[in-house]
């Protein structure tokens, strides 16, 4: 019974409106984050609302060679 309601949820997060899934926040440069974002990172979109933010660095990462 634990597993069914377990799955309930899950299919209700990711059936969600707003919800982008991590694919998308990973692709798009963020990380996806439970709660909320640490310093210096911005919430872009969710993974699934409203539980998991995803979040992006407020300035781009540079690399260097």
């Amino acid at each position: 019974m634990g597993i069914l309601v377990l799955v309930f949820i899950f299919i209700s997060l990711t059936q969600h409106g707003d919800a982008h899934g991590p694919d998308s926040c990973n692709h798009g440069g963020g990380l996806c984050r439970v709660g909320s974002c640490v310093s210096g990172e911005y919430v872009a979109q969710y993974c699934f609302e409203p539980i998991i933010l995803c979040c992006k660095n407020l300035t781009p990462a540079t690399t260097e060679s």
